[in-house]
């Protein structure tokens, strides 16, 4: 259901407490007008609303700055393995979804004309640094070799599309690069530096080494699936390697949890979460091996990493303003008169659920973050956790990426 506001009207939503919004948010429930162009008119208590605008009463519920999510596949009909945006957007809470690869320069155009163009939430994307992206994923991987890269069609499609691309993706594990090693990282982040973009790398079965790709990337880059459990990919099985990842969050390089159908650890969140190793940002990797288990969304997955240690502030900036600053989107007065409203409105529910995770551990959530409303400018949409159709155990072998233990 989405309720909007034409020019004349706007929408008032009562009794909401703020978080996320960086310093100086309000730490008492306030209501919050926006009018009808879909910008911020006035924060504050026992606020007043003309009779056209739409009333929300949120009951005490949190607001924050919109959901965005940093790791997700919606190249949905141009690769086997995305969603269709409604599935992980604003019915989930999620205002911006950011697509972590999924097309490569021989088929953007595509993507953005009939997913990320027509779709009512803000859609993202880096750029798979393979030309193809993930049209088979898996099954025919986008780096086989060098003529898998065409650097001038690859910085010609970025520029073009300047105002969606926001930074260059390569998966750098050995299911995908075989013999190529590290070779490919160092092309893509040569490439993110002639464009002046992040560069977005995926971390998982050696080789190349989670080292050496982190001593590639500098400040602003981003590493996803940083708390996968992989044999030989774990940060928990090296004191070295984790001493090095601290070194270079401190410096800049972002960690993202980049969840997945087999990239995220609870043993792995918890002990470094444990010794003041947080994520960047939490980020889902949804895609269609994964929305059913053990994802599901985009809440479920911060209520995780609440699970696991990481303060409530911190998985709320994690999932906020921290994604946002990855990408340009602006993040600070948020709540001041002008702004344009973009807002996700959630609850915190106690719990009894237990849900697994990407090596098929259990855990026990004991809260629950639930997502209510996304408002994007004068329009709200009701929000809701996904219900997933099934649930099947991870522990049986399967895809080493992607969890994928065969037709679901």
């Amino acid at each position: 259901m989405t309720i909007s506001a034409d020019q004349s009207s706007g929408l008032f939503l009562t009794r909401v407490r703020p978080v996320g919004f960086g310093p100086g948010t309000p730490r008492e429930p306030v209501d919050i007008l926006i009018d009808g162009n879909g910008r911020i008119q006035s924060v504050g208590s026992g606020l007043a609303a003309p009779e056209s605008y739409r009333r929300i009463d949120a009951a005490g519920a949190f607001v924050s700055p919109g959901w965005t999510d940093l790791h997700v596949h919606v190249w949905h009909g141009g690769t086997d393995i995305s969603i269709r945006p409604e599935l992980c957007g604003l019915e989930r809470g999620v205002t911006t979804i950011v697509d972590a690869g999924s097309a490569g320069e021989a088929n953007f155009h595509g993507f953005r004309e009939f997913v990320i163009e027509p779709a009512r939430e803000r859609i993202k994307a880096f750029l798979n640094i393979g030309s193809i992206g993930l049209v088979a994923c898996n099954r025919v991987s986008e780096l086989i070799d060098i003529r898998s890269i065409d650097l001038d069609r690859t910085i010609a499609c970025v520029e073009a599309n300047r105002d969606v691309i926001v930074g260059i993706k390569v998966r750098a594990s050995h299911v995908i690069l075989g013999s190529w090693g590290i070779t490919p990282v160092k092309i893509a982040k040569k490439l993110a530096k002639i464009l002046k973009l992040p560069l977005m790398v995926h971390v998982g079965e050696p080789p190349p080494l989670y080292d050496e790709v982190l001593e590639v990337l500098g400040p602003g880059d981003v590493i996803t699936h940083c708390f996968n459990g992989k044999a030989g990919g774990s940060l928990m099985e090296d004191e070295d390697l984790i001493q090095l990842a601290e070194r270079c969050a401190s410096d800049g390089i972002r960690l993202d949890v980049g969840h997945g159908g087999a990239s995220f650890s609870f043993r792995v969140a918890k002990a470094a979460i444990a010794r003041g190793l947080l994520p960047f940002s939490i980020s889902t990797d949804l895609h269609n091996r994964s929305l059913d288990n053990p994802v599901w969304d985009m809440g479920t997955t911060m209520s995780k990493l609440l699970a696991v240690g990481m303060p409530f502030e911190a998985v709320i900036e994690a999932s906020t303003r921290a994604p946002m600053s990855v990408i340009g989107l602006p993040t600070t007065d948020l709540l001041a008169p002008g702004a344009r409203a973009e807002l996700t409105v959630f609850d915190i529910e106690d719990s009894d659920l237990r849900i697994r995770d990407s090596m098929g551990d259990e855990a026990h959530l004991d809260r629950l973050i639930v997502p209510r409303w996304a408002i994007v400018g004068a329009q709200a949409t009701k929000a809701s956790r996904y219900e997933p159709k099934s649930k099947y155990s991870l522990k049986s072998a399967g895809c080493p990426h992607c969890g994928w233990v065969g037709a679901q």
